[in-house]
C-alpha cells in the first residue's frame, strides 16, 4: 500500500436492502477518509441505484463502463452492498475479472452464503445443526400443508425482508406470498426456541480466525422474531459479551468457524446462532453484514478493543495483503 491509498467504497445496489446499504457504506467511507486525518485513504464513493444503474460521487450516471474505469484507478474496493446483486458474490466476481484486490468473501462463498438453503446443506456437512425446514418453488408450493408453528423467508434476502412466523394455517398464504415476492425459492423451517446469539470471524492473511466477543440479541417483538424495524429502529437490546459460560461460548466459536471455512469467507463475517438445550443451531451466514458503527459486527469488535475505524483499516490492508486468498 501506498502513504495514501485509493479505495473505492460501492454502496447501495438493487435489492430490498439498498437503503440499508447506502448507510453502511456512507459510513465506512466517513471512517475511511477520516482515518489518520485524512492521510491515509483517498476514498472513491460509487452507488448502484436501486435499477442497478451505477453513479458516481455527484450522483450522476455513470453505467457500468464508467464504473470499471473509476475502479481500476483505485487500489483496492470495498464492496458494501448487502444482498443480491452484491454480497452474494456479483460485486466480487467483477473485481476479480478486473483483477482488483477487494474487501471480504469471493464469489464462491458470497453465492454459498447467501442461499440460505446450500448454507443449511454445507453445515450438516460439517455437523453443524440447523432448522428442520423444506425448499419450496411455486411449482412445488401446493404441494405444502401447514401442520405446526413454522418461519417463511426467502431463500435470498436479508434484513429481515419477506420473513414471517406463522402460527395459524389461515396466515400461510399471505407468508408464502410475502416470501415469494422477493425470491423465487422460499424456505419454511421449523420455529427454533432459543437465544439469538451472532459470532463475528475474521479471517487474516496467514490463515488465522479472528473471534469477536459474542453478542446477543434481546427481542422484545411479540413474535419473538428480529424484525426490521427492531433491527434499524435503534430499539435493538444488544448484549456484549453474551451472557455464556466459557464451554457454551467456545462451542459456538468453534461452529462459527468451521461453517465459515467450508463457505470459504474470508474479510469478515457474521454468523448468527439459535443457542438451545441442544447446543447452537445456525441460522444464517452474512459475508457482507451491516456495517455502520452501531451494526453488531463493529460493536462486537469495538468490545474487543478494535475501534471502528481500525477495523477497517485493518480489513482493507489484509484485502491487499500477499497471501489473502479466497
Amino acid at each position: 500500500m501506498t502513504a495514501r491509498t485509493r479505495v473505492a467504497v460501492i454502496g447501495g445496489g438493487a435489492s430490498c436492502e439498498h437503503e440499508v446499504s447506502l448507510a453502511s457504506a456512507a459510513s465506512v467511507a466517513d471512517a475511511l477518509a477520516g482515518a489518520a486525518d485524512g492521510e491515509r485513504y483517498d476514498v472513491v464513493r460509487l452507488t448502484i441505484d436501486p435499477h442497478g444503474t451505477w453513479l458516481d460521487v455527484g450522483g450522476r450516471p455513470v453505467g457500468l463502463t464508467g464504473a470499471a474505469c473509476l475502479l481500476r484507478r483505485c487500489d483496492v474496493v470495498l464492496p458494501v452492498v448487502h444482498g443480491p446483486h452484491g454480497e452474494d458474490g456479483t460485486l466480487a466476481a467483477l473485481c476479480d475479472l478486473a483483477g482488483l484486490p477487494y474487501v471480504g468473501s469471493g464469489l464462491r462463498a458470497g453465492a454459498l452464503a447467501m442461499d440460505k438453503w446450500t448454507t443449511k446443506l454445507v453445515a450438516a456437512a460439517v455437523g453443524v445443526a440447523t432448522a428442520p425446514g423444506v425448499l419450496l418453488t411455486p411449482g412445488t408450493r401446493a404441494a405444502y400443508a401447514w401442520t405446526h408453528p413454522v418461519v417463511v423467508k426467502p431463500v435470498a434476502a436479508g434484513s429481515s425482508h419477506g420473513v414471517s412466523m406463522v402460527a395459524r394455517t389461515e396466515d400461510l398464504d399471505a407468508a408464502l406470498a410475502a416470501a415469494f415476492a422477493l425470491d423465487d425459492r422460499v424456505l419454511v423451517e421449523d420455529v427454533v426456541v432459543g437465544r439469538e446469539i451472532d459470532v463475528a470471524v475474521l479471517a487474516r492473511p496467514d490463515g488465522s480466525r479472528v473471534v469477536a466477543p459474542t453478542l446477543e440479541i434481546v427481542t422484545a417483538a411479540s413474535d419473538g422474531v428480529f424484525g426490521y424495524e427492531e433491527k434499524y429502529g435503534g430499539t435493538a437490546d444488544f448484549r456484549i459479551p453474551a451472557p455464556l459460560d466459557e464451554t457454551d461460548t467456545k462451542t459456538l466459536e468453534d461452529a462459527a468457524v468451521a461453517v465459515f471455512d467450508a463457505l470459504g469467507c474470508a474479510g469478515v463475517a457474521r454468523v448468527d446462532f439459535f443457542w438451545t438445550q441442544d447446543g447452537p443451531v445456525l441460522n444464517e451466514v452474512n459475508t457482507m453484514p451491516g456495517f455502520t458503527e452501531q451494526s453488531q459486527v463493529p460493536k462486537m469488535f469495538a468490545a474487543a478493543g478494535l475501534a471502528y475505524a481500525d477495523l477497517l483499516d485493518l480489513l482493507v490492508r489484509d484485502a491487499v495483503a500477499p497471501g489473502m486468498e479466497r
